[in-house]
């Protein structure tokens, strides 16, 4: 039985190549000689820091743009709130999103039941498992879903005949 997976997840090679690009941008701009701009990456999340809210600003411009050159969709950051870090620096926490939340699975299963095609959709941890008899079908499922779910950066992987 032909099936697919509709998943969430970023390419963290590129995300991390992004972000050395842009931490190597900030060290030789002139505007960021002589401040605390900067930005790194542990895991998933990366963390900008910066003198104030403007120069943060500007630090997660040139992020955005080099994750824009190397094909990454920006709707997996989850930008935080700007913190104080101590004296008068700030930093803020970006978090790349990867997976489905549960609320997002539970969408698009209702939406693939409400929309009257043969194909049944299982959630399976932080993706979405969608079944049918025909490749048609799960076809247009994928259309309906990229069309409903515009918000969230999916994908389909596994594709199964």
């Amino acid at each position: 039985m032909p099936s697919f997976d509709t998943v969430c997840e970023p390419n963290m090679v590129e995300v991390k190549n992004a972000v050395e690009n842009a931490a190597k941008e900030i060290a030789t701009r002139f505007d960021f000689k002589g401040t605390s701009a900067g930005i790194e990456i542990k895991e998933k999340e990366i963390t900008l820091t910066g003198d104030a809210d403007f120069q943060l600003q500007q630090v997660l411009d040139v992020l955005l743009a080099k994750l824009a050159k190397r094909n990454v969709d920006v709707r997996f950051l989850d930008k935080g709130d700007v913190q104080k870090a101590g004296g008068d620096k700030v930093k803020q926490v970006v978090k790349v999103r990867s997976g489905i939340e549960p609320e997002h699975a539970k969408k698009i299963q209702k939406l693939i039941k409400d929309s009257k095609v043969k194909v049944q959709a299982a959630i399976q941890g932080d993706a979405v498992r969608v079944t049918g008899a025909k490749r048609d079908d799960l076809q247009a499922t994928m259309a309906l879903v990229r069309k409903e779910m515009a918000e969230l950066p999916l994908s389909f992987t596994n594709f199964r005949d």
